[in-house]
């Protein structure tokens, strides 16, 4: 039997950090990988140091037979994961070298194979049906036959903590017969995923003394515990954890690779990857998001853009203390970064570390810091939020430095004379808006109309033609997100609608703000404000 391990991680063959996004996480409603996404994921896996990367199931599913095939043509080149071929075992009465299925795994020329098996006698007699002698021999033949061809075997024992409760003895003779058969890891799964921490530690000890196994640990979401369960399992004695990227998976999801991964490394201090690669983490994390199409999930344990991200004052006063006063480790470790954020809520403490983040000296000047706290608060108290809005923040403390200092604030490169947007519905029925603008910039007074597919578009559009004669770096500049948000006064005297722009050129992107009772006027202010910010690193 060849005995494939991970390469290049310093605990080598005696942890492994098993990936299945490609198969189990393939599962969650809404992702559907191409044979090109699969290569993808795979070579971000690798790159990030993962020990096992499972592509899917060869010969049930076409692009993943596919995706094994141009792997093993060369399209794949690990560095440092094996990959794995997840299947079933033989069918009943059938012999592993005459099963189409088993055949399809061996065909993968994968180095390693994963079984499924049912270990819930339940399972055996109503959906296999088949008796549990039969199921165990299924199991025993075919981790037999795959490792007389050269393949490193693991065992997913499928529903094993519901089948453990409900009979130990039948569980445990399928995870023995297994291991005899020569299967490296027998990987106890919580299939439903409604195991809680205790109950999971309790069983993979009571397991790992009953048998003498290596065990891994394959756990869902439907608690919320999947990663709470996976730490569990292997503070139990568990050497092989499952996970899936971002915890895609079906229903819930499954055990997230990143919460995973970060906690055996910052919290138990194990060294499940290669050396420096933790820093990856973030990074990684939002390139499989991206390749899923799914958007990251800003509040995500460890990679999150929120976590570690501190709104409150109180917070901040700490952090400009110590920034470890309040984050459970250095952002840094995993490739994240500390964020202060600005609201209603921040005091002098969270203006002063958010300038020092925007290149702006607060705490230079204590009347500047003293009048912008009090001006955001005022302003967050009408609907404005600067928690997204970071360009239109510092310009916010560039004003009030300059009218503190008494000289010219940061102000955008043409002055306003007026502008206009009309609706004109057509006979055809097509809908289009018209904008005017009369602007004054470089002592020039400039008129421009431009049609838009809405208002704010027309608008975006007229004014770029007034101005782009005399601003030559604004064909740089576009707008890549524009959005709206209704919010309803609480005296009940009204609506007022905040716009967030993000803007975008070569080297950045920035997000701008502005509020008004009129969609329109409250887009011009975000708009006004992106070219403000632009015009500052010109």
């Amino acid at each position: 039997m060849t005995r494939t391990a991970p390469a290049g991680t310093p605990l080598g063959d005696d942890f492994h950090l098993y990936d299945t996004t490609l198969r189990d996480g393939a599962q969650r409603e809404g992702i559907s990988y191409s044979v090109a996404d699969k290569l993808a994921v795979a070579r971000h896996l690798d790159e990030l140091g993962v020990g096992f990367i499972e592509g899917g199931w060869p010969g049930a599913m076409p692009k993943d037979t596919e995706f094994f095939a141009r792997a093993a043509a060369g399209e794949l080149k690990l560095e440092h994961a094996a990959l794995v071929a997840f299947g079933s075992t033989r069918r009943a009465g059938v012999d592993p070298a005459d099963d189409p299925q088993v055949r399809a795994l061996l065909d993968s020329q994968a180095p390693v194979v994963t079984l499924v098996a049912k270990s819930d006698v339940r399972h055996i007699e109503r959906a296999l049906r088949v008796d549990v002698d039969e199921a165990c021999a299924m199991v025993a033949d075919t981790v037999k036959f795959l490792a007389g061809e050269g393949r490193r075997v693991f065992l997913d024992a499928e529903h094993f903590f519901d089948g453990y409760a409900h009979d130990p003895d039948t569980a445990l003779r399928v995870l023995d017969a297994a291991g005899t058969a020569g299967a490296d890891v027998v990987v106890l799964c919580d299939t439903n995923g409604g195991q809680l921490p205790l109950g999971i530690a309790e069983t993979v000890r009571d397991v790992a003394e009953r048998t003498g196994l290596r065990l891994g640990i394959h756990c869902q979401d439907d608690t919320s515990c999947a990663v709470a369960n996976s730490i569990a399992a292997v503070q139990a004695g568990a050497t092989h954890v499952q996970c899936t990227a971002n915890g895609y998976g079906e229903r819930a999801g499954n055990a997230d690779l990143f919460a995973v991964t970060g906690n055996l490394v910052a919290k138990l201090g194990m060294n499940v990857l290669p050396e420096g690669r933790a820093a990856e983490l973030t990074r990684v994390s939002h390139a499989l998001a991206e390749i899923a199409n799914i958007a990251p999930d800003t509040h995500q344990a460890y990679v999150g853009s929120s976590a570690f991200a501190h709104k409150a004052g109180l917070h901040a006063s700490a952090i400009k203390v110590d920034p470890l006063l309040y984050n459970h480790l250095d952002p840094a470790t995993v490739g994240n970064d500390m964020r202060v954020l600005v609201t209603e809520m921040a005091g002098k403490a969270s203006l002063e570390l958010k300038g020092a983040e925007l290149g702006v000296d607060l705490a230079g000047n204590p009347k500047a810091l003293s009048a912008t706290v009090d001006k955001v608060k005022d302003l967050e108290a009408g609907g404005w939020s600067f928690e997204a809005a970071d360009a239109s923040l510092e310009l916010l403390m560039r004003r009030e430095i300059a009218d503190t200092d008494g000289v010219e604030a940061a102000t955008p490169p043409f002055t306003l004379e007026s502008y206009r947007v009309v609706l004109d519905h057509r006979v055809d029925g097509e809908v289009v808006s018209e904008a005017t603008v009369k602007v004054h910039v470089a002592g020039e007074r400039v008129i421009a109309t431009a049609e838009g597919n809405g208002p704010v578009n027309a608008l975006d559009a007229a004014l770029r033609t007034a101005l782009r004669p005399h601003l030559p770096w604004l064909d740089e500049m576009s707008l890549s997100d524009y959005k709206v948000r209704i919010l309803v006064n609480r005296q009940g005297t009204g609506a007022v609608t905040r716009v967030l722009v993000e803007s975008s050129d070569r080297e950045r992107e920035w997000t701008t703000v502005g509020v008004h009772e009129n969609i329109v006027e409250a887009s011009w202010l975000a708009l006004c404000d992106a070219l403000a910010h632009k015009a500052l690193r010109v």
